[in-house]
């Protein structure tokens, strides 16, 4: 009795540092987890986008972008109307266009493109499936673009309605930049 008493409480110990298996889909694919975003992480997450955006662009020879606060607020905007809305799509709720956004949080310049996308996942995740499309692969690499504004919306089940928006500045002048 003791010898079982032992095996017993060594399989119940072996049992317990096992994970737990992973929860699949009815495809048989690990669901994904949910990526959450905290207040605090704001920061953090707009720099890891624009510094990968920025690799990207180099790679290409395209020129650096910089973080510019009327994009990102235009961005932010639009992520959390898209979310009220339930649906990724370029227009707001009140009809406005991307640029009509753009010059409502009061840049200056020309917008030069918009990627949005409704997920889960994080925003590298985001990125890569916008590097994988040609015509959201052609906004991050517009080489005329000189400002970035990114932002998104999460809400509280974990979906993320992420806005990217690149820009050019007024004052910038070269040929097929603007």
């Amino acid at each position: 009795m003791r010898r079982f008493g032992i095996v017993l409480l060594a399989t119940l110990a072996l049992a317990a540092c096992t994970p737990p298996p992973p929860t699949v889909g009815p495809d048989g694919k690990p669901l994904p987890r949910v990526y959450r975003i905290s207040k605090g992480d704001t920061a953090e997450v707009q720099f890891r986008m624009l510094d990968s955006v920025n690799s990207l662009r180099r790679a290409k020879g395209a020129p650096d972008l910089k973080l510019n606060s009327q994009l990102t607020a235009a961005a932010a905007t639009h992520s959390r109307d898209m979310s009220v809305q339930n649906r990724p799509w370029h227009f707001g709720s009140d009809g406005s266009s991307p640029v009509t956004r753009v010059q409502r949080a009061g840049y200056n310049g020309t917008m030069k493109g918009e990627n949005i996308s409704e997920t889960y996942e994080t925003e590298l995740e985001t990125l890569a499936a916008w590097m994988e499309k040609s015509d959201t692969r052609n906004v991050i690499l517009d080489p005329g673009a000189r400002d970035l504004g990114f932002s998104w919306f999460q809400e509280p089940g974990g979906k993320i309605w992420w806005t990217l928006i690149t820009g050019a500045p007024s004052s910038f002048q070269t040929a097929g930049a603007l």
